[in-house]
C-alpha cells in the first residue's frame, strides 16, 4: 500500500527514508464498500485522496437528476474535487467507489505540514494540479471537437482494461453519449 505512494510521490521528487516516515504520519488509510461515497455534493472537500485498491467515479447530477461521470479514479491515481479543497467551498461533486476501494488521504492542514517537513512535496502536488489543469483542458477540447469514436479511443487509452469493471452506462455517461451509442462504436471498433 505505502509502497505505491512512494512510487507515486517519486515521480517528480526523492524521497528519503526519513520522508517517507513523514508522509506515513501523515497520511490516514481508510476503506470503503463499493457504493458507498468518499465524498458527497454539497460537502467541502477535506482531504486529497490516493487510491490504492478500487475504482471510484467522480460525478455530478443535473437539475434533471441525470448524472454526468467527470472522472474514473484507479489504482495510483489522485481523486477529489480540488477545487473545493483549496477554497473551502462545498463541492458540486460526488465521489463514490464502484468496487471495494482503499485510499490515503491527507487533509489540507497535514499537508501544509508536509510542505514544511519535505519541502521538495511542494513542487509534487504543484506538478499534479498542472497535470490535472492539462487534462481537464484537453478533456474540454475533445469534448467540443471530436467525435464519439475519438472520444471512445482516447478513453481506452487513457482508462486501459477499465471496460471490464465500469458498467457501460457510466462509460457512456463519461463520453456524454448513449449506452446505445457506445454499443455501437463498439461494434464498429472491434471490427475496425
Amino acid at each position: 500500500m505505502w509502497d505505491l505512494l512512494f512510487k507515486n510521490l517519486s515521480k517528480y521528487v526523492e524521497l528519503t527514508p526519513d520522508d517517507c516516515e513523514i508522509i506515513r504520519s501523515l497520511f490516514v488509510y481508510r476503506k470503503f464498500r463499493k457504493r458507498q461515497y468518499i465524498q458527497q455534493e454539497g460537502d467541502v472537500t477535506r482531504f486529497e485522496t490516493f487510491v490504492v485498491k478500487g475504482i471510484t467515479r467522480t460525478y455530478e447530477v443535473d437539475d434533471a437528476g441525470q448524472e454526468h461521470v467527470i472522472q474514473f479514479g484507479i489504482e495510483d491515481w489522485w481523486v477529489g474535487d480540488l477545487y473545493s479543497f483549496l477554497t473551502e467551498i462545498p463541492s458540486s461533486y460526488n465521489i463514490d467507489c464502484l468496487e471495494d476501494t482503499e485510499v490515503l488521504q491527507i487533509t489540507k492542514n497535514d499537508q501544509e505540514k508536509l510542505y514544511h517537513q519535505v519541502p521538495t512535496m511542494e513542487r509534487h502536488f504543484r506538478i499534479l494540479v498542472q497535470n490535472a489543469f492539462i487534462a481537464s483542458t484537453k478533456r474540454l477540447s475533445s469534448s467540443l471537437s471530436k467525435s464519439a469514436s475519438e472520444r471512445y479511443e482516447e478513453f481506452i487509452q487513457r482508462y486501459p482494461h477499465i471496460e471490464q469493471r465500469v458498467p457501460n452506462h457510466q462509460i457512456a455517461s463519461y463520453l456524454g453519449i448513449t449506452p446505445q451509442s457506445l454499443s455501437r462504436i463498439r461494434a464498429g471498433y472491434s471490427m475496425g
